[in-house]
């Protein structure tokens, strides 16, 4: 499944939804990357404050990666199977 994240508040809501499908707390996710509960509460609240290091570290915990594509493309990821090129 893809998201196509376009703003830091869809971030944060992707974030999350990761954490919590994995059945993390915020406090067990921040020790596998190497930080504290209230570190971690930040960075799901304000992942535009972030640094790509450690941003890369919560996708790599929550088994997630980052793909990066043009708007083209992202299109063509994001379109269901089947659906008609308008």
């Amino acid at each position: 499944m893809y998201s196509n994240v376009q703003t830091p508040a869809q971030l944060s809501t992707h974030l999350k939804s990761l954490r919590k499908a994995h059945k993390l707390t915020q406090a067990q996710l921040g020790a596998l990357i190497g930080v504290k509960q209230t570190r971690m509460a930040d960075i799901e609240k304000n992942p535009g404050a972030v640094n790509v290091a450690q941003l890369l570290q919560v996708l790599h915990a929550l088994d997630t990666r980052l793909l990066l594509a043009s708007s083209e493309q992202a299109s063509r990821i994001a379109a269901p199977q089947g659906a008609a090129d308008w």
